[in-house]
């Protein structure tokens, strides 16, 4: 067992459960140290010839059959209790860490890999599991039947019971030496784990490229060098942990060797003028017997709290990550209408030092298409970033419906916007379901309609299941076209005050794009949206055009306005109208 502040609500929470359990281990434990003593006397009863009668036979007999009814009646309910409750606790924190992992900012995300996440709730979760079951089992045999086995081996030859202490010191010792050893091969063993699956994970996502460059050979050697390192930490704890057994099991197999021995010549010769019997001399090692498993437990609940620590140091690092994006000072606000105004913004990136927008200025009306344009790395996407509240800024720069956004409530600014995002991410499920993810309730005509306007209802009409049709892992059933529209579908659905298309129509043909504009401008008159692009056709019908470099705007205007007074945007249609005659027209 461990304590910690994210799990000492769980003992709280389920005291009455560990009760139970922890009462249950108990009886069982007292009855079960009355199977020796009535071993012991029917040994002597039949050595002496005491034990003719039938009825003395009958009564020994019925007394271990109570004593199994009871001993299996408190095992059904210790494991039903303690079990039990050591499954609920792994449940309630794997949802604790679920529950604050999706609060936490990108920037952790970039910070930490997906498979080292994973083995936090699987690998981690597992050990934190064991130890509050098997490990609250153990500490209350170690104790209570530790206890009452040493009081009857005292009861039967106090000299050999003494002699039963050395192990015991012994068993102590060598569990603390080695335990903190395993400790750290445990979180060794643990971050190589951790590496693996990563490494796994990142190479089946994107196995299309690793075939595309025909770099399967290479990834495997890659494979091999991180499983093998992976397999020598797990081999490092194996041995400890395997070293610890066979120390315990040495002492404590010649532990009762000596006890036969000694407890022989006691029985030859007596103690003191007392007589010891072969049934108490049979009582006596069944005792210490009895005992092995409670010096067996302080063993592996040394080995076991070690992992256990280490587990729960590394679920506490994201348990304990501060939630970066919160409301402050809030201002109560109804409904969102579209009016976006920058004033002067400057951002870095918490794990930067440089500027990436610099004195941003610019305001979007309610109502108005705007087209976001510039090179790779302007700092397109961090301003869409900014309006979604996924990184914290200074007060007073950026403005929604002449509020400024740091006052919105972050749930409500979202609420209102509808994003698309470069990357396209679609669940493994169906296609309704996932045009239907950003609302709580749609029919087949609002999926249907969100689909069209997207111009991606005759593909998806195309396939046998139609909307039923479940998606692989991250939508690669469907083309990268044919993504970005459902993505778009999804946005639409939504239906919110604040449309934002970032790079969305890359994948798909002009003449695509031109459908999916037009529909744009038919359903969301009234409404703000911004088309964040690369290629000049995509922005140049819409109401006005932000063009950036490097962090800064160095244009903002109607396309006609920037063709006549904007020589970098000039000189852009110039350069894509040659790419498009050289390509045929089709670019």
């Amino acid at each position: 067992m461990i304590v910690g502040r994210h799990v000492n609500k769980y003992y709280l929470k389920y005291i009455l459960f560990f009760i139970i359990g922890v009462l249950a281990l108990i009886i069982i434990d007292y009855f079960q140290l009355n199977i020796p003593k009535i071993c012991g006397e029917i040994i002597d009863g039949l050595s002496t010839g005491e034990l003719i009668d039938d009825n003395i036979i009958t009564e020994y007999m019925r007394e271990l059959g109570l004593i199994a009814v009871i001993m299996f009646g408190g095992r059904f309910l210790w494991r039903y209790s303690v079990l039990g409750v050591s499954v609920r606790i792994e449940a309630g924190l794997r949802e604790d860490m679920f529950i604050h992992a999706e609060k936490l900012s990108n920037r952790y995300y970039k910070e930490h890999k997906t498979g080292a996440l994973m083995a936090l709730f699987t690998n981690d979760l597992q050990v934190i599991r064991q130890s509050f079951g098997m490990g609250t089992v153990m500490i209350v045999d170690a104790i209570f039947l530790g206890v009452l086995a040493l009081y009857r081996m005292f009861e039967a030859n106090w000299m050999l019971a003494i002699f039963s202490l050395v192990p015991m010191m012994l068993i102590s010792i060598v569990s603390f030496v080695i335990g903190r050893v395993m400790q750290k091969r445990f979180k060794a063993r643990q971050e190589a784990y951790d590496s693996l699956s990563d490494f796994s994970q990142e190479n089946f996502s994107g196995i299309s490229v690793i075939k595309a460059f025909v770099k399967e050979i290479q990834e495997i050697r890659h494979f091999k060098k991180v499983n093998q390192e992976n397999y020598d930490k797990n081999i490092e704890y194996a041995k400890y942990s395997t070293i610890l057994n066979v120390l315990l099991a040495a002492i404590i197999s010649t532990t009762i060797a000596i006890l036969l021995g000694g407890g022989a010549y006691f029985v030859i010769n007596g103690i003191n003028d007392d007589v010891f019997t072969p049934g108490e001399l049979v009582a006596f090692i069944a005792y210490f017997d009895t005992l092995v498993w409670p010096l067996m437990a302080v063993g592996q609940l040394m080995n076991m709290r070690a992992q256990a620590k280490a587990s729960y140091q590394r679920i506490s690092e994201l348990l304990d990550t501060p939630i970066e994006i919160v409301d402050n000072e809030t201002v109560s606000v109804d409904n969102i209408q579209g009016k976006i105004e920058f004033k002067n913004l400057n951002f870095t990136y918490p794990d930067g030092s440089n500027l990436v927008l610099k004195d941003i200025s610019f305001t979007i009306n309610q109502g108005e298409m705007v087209g976001i344009i510039g090179k790779t790395g302007c700092g397109k996407t961090t301003i869409v970033d900014l309006l979604l509240r996924t990184y914290n800024i200074e007060h007073n720069q950026i403005f929604i419906d002449d509020i400024d956004i740091m006052q919105i409530p972050f749930k409500k600014v979202r609420e209102s916007i509808g994003y698309v995002p470069q990357d396209n991410f679609l669940f493994s499920d169906t296609i309704a379901n996932n045009i239907g993810f950003a609302t709580k309730t749609y029919n087949t005509e609002m999926l249907e309609e969100a689909a069209r306007l997207a111009d991606v209802h005759n593909s998806i009409s195309a396939f046998n299941a139609k909307y039923g049709t479940m998606l692989g892992e991250r939508g690669v059933t469907l083309s990268g076209g044919q993504k970005q529209r459902v993505s778009i579908a999804r946005a639409l659905l939504k239906n919110p005050a604040i449309l934002i298309l970032d790079d969305s129509v890359s994948a798909v043909d002009t003449k695509t794009e031109d459908n999916i504009l037009n529909n744009l401008k038919e359903l969301r008159e009234g409404k703000t949206t911004i088309v964040i692009a690369h290629r000049i056709s995509t922005v140049e019908s819409l109401d006005k055009i932000i063009l950036m470099n490097e962090g800064q705007i160095i244009g903002f205007g109607t396309h006609k306005e920037l063709l006549e007074m904007n020589a970098t945007y000039k000189n852009m249609v110039k350069l894509q109208s040659l790419e498009n005659h050289v390509n045929g027209g089709d670019f």
